[in-house]
């Protein structure tokens, strides 16, 4: 079976602008995610990256990592991120059975996540598998200015909640045939747990990097 690993790196971040080449320990944000792929040539050595902003497709390149250039049609803040996986697929030559997607965005990940989370994507024979970590907040809606209590009751400790888990975006894996259908998560679809203090990191604004910096200088080993 056949696999790509791509990450999609559009230029168009409002809340920080050109997050995806901003430094994070010495490299550049973008750069992790390259880094983390390359170490598992067991699975592919097939990596692309999707952009539309030339400061990424040369960080890319330093790296010796095929850049796929993204139309302006699915590179806005409209866009997702779907589109630009499907338009790899139909734009590169070979063909494969599965696509392994990693966000810029979410940097860290532990060092045998990939290949752990592959193993458990070909036993169960699933259409999509994503990384997902256990929520242990009290949450709750406001409704009329009161605070409603939505997944427990009132007074109820935390360790009694029913456990629920979270998207934590460090790393999907899915069958091509969905993704040229438009879809990243199927029915069949398997949650790899993580408890890991990379699963906190999701950089959207300057305080998530500096946060992300924190945890990458004290969890460099994990």
């Amino acid at each position: 079976m056949k696999t790509v690993i791509i990450i999609p790196a559009r230029k168009g971040s409002k809340r920080l602008p050109k997050k995806n080449v901003l430094d994070l320990g010495g490299i550049p944000l973008i750069a992790h995610s390259i880094m983390y792929a390359r170490q598992f040539s067991s699975i592919t050595t097939d990596i692309y990256v999707t952009t539309d902003d030339e400061a990424v497709k040369l960080i890319a390149e330093t790296y010796n990592i095929n850049v796929i250039e993204r139309p302006k049609t699915i590179a806005g803040d409209n866009a997702t991120t779907v589109s630009a996986l499907k338009h790899v697929l139909e734009t590169v030559k070979d063909t494969y059975e599965q696509v392994v997607l990693l966000q810029p965005t979410n940097p860290l990940r532990p060092k045998h996540l990939l290949s752990n989370a592959f193993k458990m994507f070909i036993e169960k024979g699933c259409d999509s598998l994503m990384t997902v970590s256990e929520n242990d907040k009290k949450l709750g809606k406001i409704k009329g200015g009161n605070f409603e209590p939505f997944t427990y009751k009132m007074g109820q400790r935390s360790q009694d909640l029913e456990p629920l888990y979270y998207e934590n975006g460090l790393l999907y894996i899915v069958k091509t045939n969905l993704i040229l259908n438009n879809k990243i998560l199927s029915d069949n679809n398997v949650p790899f747990v993580i408890d890991h203090p990379y699963m906190t990191v999701d950089i959207d604004t300057k305080e998530d990097l500096l946060y992300a910096e924190f945890i990458l200088n004290n969890y460099k080993n994990e």
